[in-house]
């Protein structure tokens, strides 16, 4: 895409915004899932920064929760994040209530996901239960302003993964948590988000969630 269709698409595009809540725990650094999700991210953002629409342009945030709490990418175009990105880093416990908290906020403020934004989706990744007070957090994400209309997407990793809260997380039982006991199946998953989310931007509608058959043949509970 040539310069000026780029500076064009980049006006009239409306953000879509995606937010990913990743475990940096200790236990991530383990069974190479935290080289495994590192890896799935970038792979991730590539494809988002090479996708262009003149409705909607993916913007990308990533908060990360393992001993601390932070903003580990701030919400900015694909492209731009894909530039920016650098490595995670695993250790610590799982504040996991704190980096809800977090994203709700991000979608609450309007400064940064604007009136113009389409429906957020909220990703979550985790393979262990939280190790702080979560409920006010979930409670935010889920059923409060405009945090409770994002689409969202959860991710178990291991046999340790809290499944219920991941569950709770999706607020549904039509959702379903995806599953994954080998580390390299990471990618299987956030490779499904990538096309969940494309699909999105090629709809007449990107509000729309785009139901899609799981090509990669993960598991879901």
């Amino acid at each position: 895409m040539n310069s000026q269709l780029k500076e064009f698409t980049a006006a009239t595009a409306r953000p879509l915004p995606i937010i990913i809540l990743a475990d940096t725990s200790g236990s991530m650094a383990s069974e190479g899932k935290i080289d495994n999700l590192n890896q799935a991210i970038r792979e991730m953002l590539d494809t988002f920064a090479e996708t262009d629409d003149l409705r909607a342009e993916i913007h990308v945030a990533i908060i990360t929760f393992g001993g601390t709490v932070g903003i580990h990418t701030d919400f900015m175009p694909a492209s731009e994040a894909k530039s920016q990105w650098h490595e995670m880093l695993a250790n610590g416990v799982t504040p996991m209530g704190e980096a809800m908290e977090l994203a709700a906020k991000v979608i609450e403020d309007t400064n940064v996901i604007t009136g113009r934004a389409y429906r957020p989706t909220v990703i979550l990744v985790s393979d262990g239960e939280p190790t702080d007070s979560y409920k006010t957090g979930l409670n935010q994400l889920t059923k409060q302003g405009r945090a409770q209309k994002a689409d969202r997407m959860a991710l178990a990793i291991g046999a340790d993964a809290d499944i219920g809260m991941l569950q709770s997380f999706l607020g549904s039982a039509e959702s379903k948590v995806f599953k994954v006991d080998d580390a390299r199946r990471i990618k299987d998953f956030f490779r499904f988000v990538t096309m969940s989310v494309t699909a999105r931007t090629r709809s007449a509608n990107p509000n729309d969630i785009v139901k899609m058959a799981d090509p990669f043949g993960l598991d879901q509970l």
